[in-house]
């Protein structure tokens, strides 16, 4: 297994080591010691979540409210999808930039998301499947929801959509603002901003 660092701090890329033989594949999707080595989070799923998609749905983006937070590994296991992940941490020298990956289910790629990061994806085929495994349990309230097609945050939709998006919370969510200390990443919600994980 192979982890590195994105372009946005705490968010990494892990790609398994595949073992194929005439009936197929197998791959180890998460290793506790060796993320907590790579990356310096200990992360301990406590929920795991699936969705289904059809080609050119949008999710996202969302994060969750610290506190709790909510860290995720994300894998597709069916099909593939475009990953997308945003820092909105106020007073992160990467506020407001992004990272993209193709997860697809026949090479085991994830993205480990830490805590305070936004985080979306476009379903690249019918019938994707999406997990998450998440590091606290849902906790109403809690979700920060920003709209996936805000201009300023300049997301590149468009280059993997075939047809118009498939979105149903793009209206509800709230808005992306750049700025510095004490700016909402979103209108919306009654939360402090995201803070910074040390060392970051």
């Amino acid at each position: 297994m192979r982890i590195e660092e994105t372009a946005v701090p705490d968010a990494y890329r892990i790609m398994p080591k595949l073992l194929t033989d005439p009936r197929g594949s197998f791959h180890e999707s998460y290793r506790y010691d060796l993320l907590a080595a790579e990356t310096g989070h200990e992360f301990v799923p406590r929920q795991v979540n699936y969705s289904a998609s059809s080609r050119n749905t949008v999710r996202g983006l969302h994060g969750v409210a610290i506190p709790p937070g909510q860290a995720k590994l994300v894998s597709c296991v069916r099909g593939a999808l475009l990953d997308v992940v945003v820092d909105v941490r106020v007073g992160s020298p990467t506020f407001g930039e992004h990272v993209t990956t193709v997860l697809d289910a026949r090479d085991g790629r994830a993205m480990f998301v830490a805590e305070g990061l936004a985080h979306g994806f476009v379903a690249l085929t019918d019938d994707t499947c999406i997990s998450y495994l998440c590091s606290t349990e849902y906790v109403p309230g809690t979700q920060l929801d920003l709209r996936a097609f805000d201009p300023e945050l300049g997301l590149p939709w468009s280059r993997w959509l075939t047809g118009g998006p498939r979105t149903v919370r793009e209206g509800r969510g709230g808005s992306y603002r750049r700025g510095g200390p004490g700016t909402r990443v979103a209108s919306h919600v009654r939360a402090v901003p995201f803070p910074l994980r040390e060392g970051c």
